[in-house]
């Protein structure tokens, strides 16, 4: 099997990074601004190179610290005040929407695999443009929109996953967002042996990258990735609100791992 890359972005607490790891991903590089949360990735990838603005990862600072031209898959869930229900709604024109920064890392890497995270908002807002964007530079794009329920959290929490690829995939062409929540339940069937549900509570997750971490990753309240910080004390309920369910994104990386090794 070919190895799998993972470049993570406003990686957070590494919600996105574990499912990627679950999925067979190596975890190349993490970029995270707060301090909180880059401390709890420096913990637990303490070998993983890592950025605190995305604005300073350049493909040649990449290659420096990895030893790698690219990756297999870029995630991110760029912050989505500009687009949340919660929000002031400002969209593109609010000083705190990064994805031109996200998009710039893309064209420097080129991943073979673009993964982006986001509110719900953001379909009626920016998601036309993002997805217009990923085309400019050869990629072809797809959206879903989910809940968090649909993968056993109890909460709603409604996610959109932008997913692009560098090439033709036969069943990946662009068109409207979509929601499917009661099929996507039925991805939890393919979550395999290292997932443990206990119903009505937060997912626990197993060893992902076989060095025996075994963290339980509660399930996200309705706080959306924020990007700037908050005092001291509140910085773990920060961390945790912003957090992603790995569980809701494992089906992707696990569905991109089994077209990259062509087991699907």
């Amino acid at each position: 099997m070919k190895e799998l890359t993972h470049l993570s972005l406003f990686s957070g607490v590494g919600g996105l990074d574990l499912a990627a790891e679950r999925a067979g991903f190596r975890t190349a590089g993490q970029c995270e601004w707060a301090d909180y949360p880059h401390s709890i990735l420096t913990k637990h990838w303490p070998d993983v190179p890592k950025w605190r603005d995305i604005r300073t990862l350049t493909q040649e600072d990449f290659y420096a610290k990895t030893g790698q031209k690219t990756v297999t898959i870029i995630s991110g869930g760029f912050p989505c005040q500009p687009f949340s229900q919660a929000g002031k709604r400002r969209g593109q024109a609010d000083d705190r929407y990064l994805w031109p920064e996200m998009l710039r890392v893309i064209r420097d890497i080129r991943p073979t695999w673009v993964l982006g995270e986001n509110v719900a908002g953001i379909v009626n807002m920016a998601l036309d443009q993002v997805l217009s964007d990923l085309e400019a530079e050869g990629y072809t794009t797809g959206a879903l929109l989910f809940p968090a329920y649909a993968v056993d959290a109890p909460h709603r929490r409604d996610r959109t996953a932008i997913l692009a690829h560098a090439g033709s995939v036969g069943h990946l062409h662009r068109e409207a967002v979509v929601n499917y929540p009661q099929a996507w339940r039925e991805t939890r069937l393919y979550a395999g042996p290292g997932w443990k549900r206990v119903a009505g509570q937060a997912l626990p997750w197993a060893d992902t990258a076989g060095d025996g971490r075994q963290d339980t990753w509660p399930a996200e309240p309705g706080v959306c990735r924020v990007a700037d910080g908050l005092p001291n004390q509140l910085d773990r309920i920060a961390a945790l609100g912003n957090a992603v369910v790995p569980a809701q994104f494992y089906p992707i990386f696990q569905a991109i791992a089994d077209i990259e090794n062509m087991t699907i």
